[in-house]
């Protein structure tokens, strides 16, 4: 059987039509015959609670559940966008956290999972953000704030992420990408030999040598001028576009 990779899909409102082709992806023949799909951070733009009432967060809770009631276990693990998602939507969605750095056998080979932002370690601005934001203290804070509240806050800060991104592309583009070093000295921590992880919106299939060993990193692509997928089965693996259908 197929296992199935997705990432940095950021569905939002702005763009409906990534939204349609998510539910005619979940609710496809092909996913549905999967042993397991994972979903490995940024499903979504932003994330402003699990008690958000709009009518995205139920799409894709009626989309998730829908696979996972047919049989397919639904992974999902946090990116930076959507941190906040908790276990009462998990619950509600059918799906099955995972934290960052999971190492799960795929394949018959052990592989570690990553949404791949913190591998990305020389944008130092992004980095210690990050963990401000990923406090205890801060999530609770964020969360307390009416839903109105929130929203606005969210819409600030994807404005604020566009200017960082905007400029550190233009200065220096390659802090935007992950750190070798840093790779490798996670696949070391894990024992493994292949990683597949997000978020740099680079998608490809790296082949190197790990210690004296072959090894492989798999980057998922993002779902803006099209979806991506990455199918690993026992002979084979394949990493593709989703045409999008308007």
């Amino acid at each position: 059987m197929t296992t199935l990779f997705i990432s940095d899909l950021h569905l939002d409102d702005e763009r409906p039509h990534i939204t349609v082709l998510f539910e005619q992806f979940m609710a496809s023949d092909d996913v549905r015959a999967a042993e397991a799909l994972y979903i490995l951070g940024d499903l979504v733009e932003a994330w402003i609670g699990d008690d958000d009432d709009a009518e995205l967060p139920q799409r894709i809770a009626a989309a998730t559940r829908g696979l996972a009631d047919s049989g397919v276990p639904v992974y999902f693990m946090h990116g930076n966008r959507d941190f906040l998602l908790g276990q009462d939507f998990a619950r509600r969605a059918g799906m099955q956290l995972l934290e960052d750095g999971t190492v799960h056998e795929v394949g018959g080979t052990r592989t570690l999972l990553m949404h791949g932002d913190t591998l990305c370690t020389d944008d130092e601005v992004y980095q210690k953000v990050r963990a401000e934001v990923r406090t205890e203290a801060w999530k609770k804070q964020v969360l307390s704030m009416p839903l109105e509240a929130r929203r606005a806050f969210a819409a600030k800060s994807r404005a604020e992420s566009r200017e960082h991104t905007g400029a550190s592309m233009a200065s220096m583009e390659s802090i935007m990408d992950v750190n070798r070093d840093a790779v490798c000295q996670a696949m070391r921590q894990a024992g493994v030999t292949r990683l597949i992880h997000g978020h740099t919106h680079r998608p490809g299939m790296h082949d190197f040598t790990l210690d004296g060993q072959a090894a492989q990193r798999i980057v998922l692509g993002d779902w803006y001028d099209h979806g991506s997928v990455l199918r690993i089965g026992p002979e084979t693996i394949e990493l593709r576009g989703l045409p999008i259908t308007r």
